[in-house]
């Protein structure tokens, strides 16, 4: 047969199913060129211009849901992209960590000589990558999304130009990020190999198929490889090790932004690919799944105690939020395609809105703590907040709490949500873990307490540089404090939100 013969028949494009990332496309590039092309905007107009890019993209995902809601969930552009109610609600979470993390950008780039449309135009396209992340339904197109990811990233956590260790942040972000990217390319050419596609729905149509060219251990080993690459993004153990200097080192509205968007990103990747690509395989991966959970619960919350940097300690923290979320992944893995069967899928995908906002709203404090040249952010300079700024120590207060899972905060509505879908399982050992990880986990953010409410001055305390609260950033606080609190208090529209995201396309059962 003449391949070269073989005419091209491109595949119909829903081009209001892509809309959210035509717009943010479309929004950052008209950013970028306009900002090169004029003087330098009035302050708060770049930040002000991100942020009405990315609400237009939650009100489009808004009349999105309805739509699928009223019209089924399906496969779009030749089998590449989900279109479903798991996609919209990962691109409304994506979207408001952008929103969040814009407000507390604003003031920061220009209190440290950053400021320009760069760290914005950054944003938009590693949000583009994520959104593309969270629809894939091709191992290829999966990469594209996670590269796109990757490569904002690198250049967001090295872009304190200033700072030495944001350059070595940005350098051992890139090296080890490489690696992971490889190991998952990998992964995706011997998946390939064993089942002759990377499409998800021939991926289980291939375990189907009796053929003695298939090769189950081909599939296997590509499937650990996968789990390397998107364990390394998740910062899992024993992946986690690039995630402490990292955060540290890099400017701290970006960290906050890693650990936001880039968790949702990876995880919902993590979901589509174990349990709708790969729920034949899943008595091969769940066990995997379940070991790393344990070492990253254990790992990151007895690493946490013993740092005195208050971003090491955060990057510890955040280790250990991803064992949580393992959690939900490992129990949405016990029914593999059939989610609707299990809590594992939803608790997850509600921890990381959760979640979201909550580290969106602990780094905001954290970098206005941080003070010009965002480098006091040791525990020593956390010492007497409570009474320089009491509202500030108070909603600082509240965050963590929050991560510690104490009742009434939105924290506890998360860690309760896997712990349950864990038990529903009868994976009681990994629950028993998790509860033991989250009081071992809660002296870390207790020091940070003591030390804003109880701790005595010291020498030279009273000649640092004054605390101020810009007003961008006081809001983005004041919402994810509101937030925090509601959840905690009236979590029942939510819980019911994210049961939603059950309804997923999928080629293999004709959605």
């Amino acid at each position: 047969m003449n391949l070269a013969a073989t005419p091209f028949i491109a595949p119909s494009i829903d081009w209001f199913a892509i809309a959210p990332m035509l717009i943010l496309l479309g929004g950052g590039l008209v950013l970028l060129v306009a900002a090169s092309l004029t003087p330098p905007w009035p302050k708060h107009l770049y930040s002000l211009s991100t942020i009405a890019i990315a609400v237009a993209t939650i009100v489009v995902v808004c009349f999105q849901w309805g739509r699928i809601s009223d019209t089924g969930a399906r496969i779009i552009i030749g089998d590449a992209l989900a279109y479903d109610h798991f996609s919209m609600f990962g691109i409304i979470v994506v979207c408001l960590a952008l929103i969040l993390v814009s407000l507390i950008t604003d003031d920061f780039v220009r209190r440290e000589g950053m400021d320009g449309p760069e760290i914005y135009g950054l944003y938009i396209m590693a949000v583009i990558g994520a959104i593309v992340m969270i629809m894939s339904n091709d191992l290829i197109v999966l990469f594209l999304g996670l590269e796109t990811l990757s490569i904002s990233f690198y250049v967001l956590a090295a872009s304190n130009r200033k700072r030495a260790e944001s350059q070595e942040a940005g350098i051992k972000y890139f090296v080890l990020g490489g690696f992971s990217s490889a190991f998952f390319l990998y992964g995706v050419a011997l998946i390939y190999g064993g089942t002759g596609s990377t499409n998800f729905g021939r991926i289980i149509a291939s375990f189907d198929f009796v053929s003695l060219q298939r090769s189950d251990s081909m599939v296997l080993v590509g499937v650990a490889l996968l789990l390397i690459g998107l364990s390394f993004k998740v910062a899992a153990a024993p992946f986690h090790f690039w995630a402490p200097d990292v955060y540290q080192g890099s400017p701290t509205p970006v960290t906050a932004f890693f650990a936001s968007v880039g968790k949702m990103a990876a995880f919902a990747a993590m979901l589509r690919v174990l349990v709708i690509a790969l729920p034949n395989w899943k008595d091969d991966w769940r066990p995997v799944v379940w070991v790393i959970a344990i070492l990253t619960l254990v790992i990151g919350s007895i690493s946490a105690v013993v740092q005195t940097n208050v971003k090491r300690m955060l990057a510890y923290s955040s280790i250990s939020h991803a064992g949580f979320i393992l959690i939900g992944v490992e129990a949405a893995g016990h029914v593999g395609g059939s989610s609707a069967e299990s809590r594992g899928m939803p608790s997850t995908m509600l921890y990381l809105l959760i979640y979201a906002v909550l580290v969106v709203g602990t780094f905001a404090i954290v970098s206005v703590v941080g003070r010009t040249g965002d480098a006091a952010t040791e525990l020593g300079s956390f010492r007497g907040l409570a009474r320089q700024k009491p509202l500030l120590a108070l909603a600082l207060t509240v965050f963590l709490l929050a991560q510690a899972g104490v009742p009434l905060t939105s924290g506890f509505i998360a860690k309760f949500g896997v712990i349950q879908a864990a038990v529903d399982q009868r994976s009681y050992a990994l629950a028993i873990v998790a509860m033991v990880s989250a009081v071992i986990a809660a002296f870390l953010y207790l020091r940070i307490l003591i030390s804003m409410w109880l701790a005595d001055p010291e020498a030279g305390d009273d000649t640092r540089e004054a605390l101020r609260v810009p007003a961008s950033t006081a809001i983005a606080i004041g919402f994810c404090v509101a937030f925090t609190l509601y959840v905690g208090f009236n979590p029942g529209w939510f819980i019911g939100l994210s049961e939603t995201v059950v309804n997923v396309a999928s080629s293999a059962s004709g959605g």
